[in-house]
């Protein structure tokens, strides 16, 4: 006798599959599937199936030159139609593209993701993009309007328009315009809509909290750089800090030193007395600079007092002489952050990039040098020009809170780009201005990880933990995991900040994000910790592995 499921398997082999079937499945990935939702200025550039899989079959990408600032494919995606959109805007002077991904219709789960991107890096970020389908949902980046390498700002020279849509205009076109877009390919609404983005990408999800208060229901927020009217102005003060030929001046190998002084005395003496039970070594650690300091003047296994000092003032927050109120400008680099100094205060492309910003954004003159620098001018003036109105500084969100919406916000403790006390800042400014924010907003450090990914290896912190960009880097740089969520523990939202957010929202607010759990290897053996909320530590229980999250507390 033939069991019965061979019967309807052959039924369908010959008759073919209900229509409500395959058409649920089908991925109608062409121009036409979305031109009865255009808006007037919108056109559609390309579309183009995805089979998906490993290989090419799952990459897509545009690659340099067309997309400078994200080069880099996503890969091993599932089945989907990427689409890329035009949007010129005669009325505003703005054009700028997006790109999406969309699932087949019965894989969609009516979630929407936008992703940010990172530093004026103008460009579709692909690779993150990537994924946002892997969790069911459809998935936005934008260009900000312009394509170039991150540390190129020259387009933004006499151009306040072009300043304007990679502040925050063609972030909130391009989401309006994609959600409608979204909404009429798949013919239902969407029912709750995301941000995930670190740098600048965290700072382009807390402007749009504040400018389009209802476009998102959760924002997953990594090292913001949110504070861009003082952040540039510090930078140009790092260099000017540090010049070559000064007495003072910390080369590379300098600086090197001074990373193996921090590591020794925070990190591997603490480590040693503590057998591992500290979960920041950083923290709480004061350094004693006479183990650093020169007897002499030979700086070859130490460094000089001049050297000394110029130290200490990038550890110190910046007091800049044209801001009162008694808040400092902005937050010194912290311990631990030292190899991240070098391209903002030695070399590489950062440091043309010091003089970028009152070149071509601030001053408009394409010969400023750091000749022409003056700390208090430079910050007041952009404080008073605040080009691209880019800053996140209104901190009374109160249109987001009350319609339900989410912040979790995450910052690695030796974040030496973006420094750790800027999102600390901005939570005590937003506590500041609306009193008790526990009901939506919570904020996360990481111990040992730099900016947005990774950690010294002296330290080896546990930091994976589905921020954005961190399955990227996995996937790419070390050719590890499947290139979304938490190597292990995809999608689980005990591990994966992402998916926490989610479970967060909604709830209602029902299931709280009291901690994630941050992932790393030691070679092959697997170390988790917990992160927790601000203003808790992870705290060693006083028994059981170190590596082993449920020996570690939140208190």
């Amino acid at each position: 006798m033939i069991p019965i499921f061979s019967w309807i398997l052959v039924y369908l082999l010959v008759f073919g599959f209900p229509p409500s079937i395959t058409a649920q499945c089908r991925v109608p990935c062409r121009v036409s599937a979305f031109t009865p939702f255009l808006p007037s200025g919108v056109t559609i550039e390309k579309t183009y199936e995805v089979p998906g899989g490993s290989g090419l079959n799952g990459s897509y990408g545009e690659g340099a030159p067309l997309d400078l600032g994200h080069p880099t494919n996503a890969t091993n995606l599932p089945h989907l139609c990427a689409v890329t959109v035009r949007v010129s805007l005669p009325n505003a002077s703005s054009s700028y593209r997006f790109g999406l991904f969309l699932p087949p219709n019965c894989t969609w789960n009516s979630r929407f993701l936008t992703v940010g991107n990172y530093a004026q890096a103008g460009g579709i970020n692909w690779a993150d993009m990537g994924q946002g389908p892997h969790y069911g949902m459809a998935t936005l980046s934008t260009d900000t309007g312009h394509n170039s390498v991150e540390s190129d700002l020259s387009w933004g020279l006499n151009n306040p328009q072009a300043l304007q849509d990679w502040g925050w205009r063609a972030l909130k076109g391009s989401v309006e315009i994609g959600k409608a877009l979204v909404e009429g390919y798949y013919g239902r609404r969407i029912s709750y809509s995301y941000w995930s983005g670190c740098s600048t990408g965290g700072r382009q999800g807390l402007k749009q909290v504040q400018v389009a208060p209802d476009a998102f229901d959760g924002v997953l927020v990594g090292a913001p750089a949110w504070d861009t009217q003082h952040l540039f102005p510090w930078i140009t003060r790092l260099a000017a800090l540090n010049r070559p030929g000064t007495a003072g001046f910390l080369d590379n190998a300098g600086i090197e030193l001074l990373r193996g002084a921090v590591q020794r005395q925070c990190v591997l003496e603490r480590t040693e007395a503590t057998r591992g039970r500290v979960a920041d070594p950083f923290d709480g650690c004061a350094l004693d600079w006479s183990r650093i300091r020169c007897p002499g003047d030979d700086p070859a296994q130490c460094l000089t007092d001049a050297q000394v000092s110029t130290a200490m003032s990038v550890y110190a927050d910046y007091h800049s002489n044209a801001t009162t109120g008694g808040r400092a400008t902005f937050p010194g680099m912290p311990l631990g952050s030292e190899a991240l100094w070098g391209p903002f205060l030695v070399g590489g492309p950062q440091v043309e990039f010091n003089e970028a910003y009152e070149r071509y954004w601030l001053y408009n003159n394409a010969s400023w040098s750091l000749a022409d620098y003056d700390e208090g001018r430079v910050v007041a003036d952009s404080e008073r020009i605040n080009p691209g109105n880019a800053t996140a500084d209104d901190f009374n969100v109160s249109r987001f809170r009350d319609g339900g919406g989410k912040i979790l916000m995450y910052h690695g403790r030796a974040d030496g780009i973006v420094p750790t006390g800027s999102s600390q800042a901005y939570y005590d400014r937003t506590v500041e201005a609306m009193g008790e924010v526990d009901d939506f907003f919570r904020l996360f450090h990481v111990p040992g990880m730099y900016h947005c990914w990774y950690t010294d290896t002296t330290v080896n912190a546990p930091w994976i933990m589905g921020g954005a960009g961190q399955a990227v880097r996995l996937q790419k740089d070390l050719n590890f995991g499947q290139g979304w969520s938490v190597p292990g523990f995809e999608g689980n939202g005990t591990y994966d900040a992402l998916v926490a957010l989610m479970d967060w929202v909604e709830s209602k607010g029902a299931k709280p994000v009291e901690k994630v759990i941050a992932t790393t290897y030691d070679g092959t053996r697997l170390k988790q910790r917990p992160l927790c909320k601000w203003p808790a530590k992870a705290q060693y229980k006083g028994a059981g592995d170190v590596y082993k999250a449920d020996s570690w507390s939140c208190v």
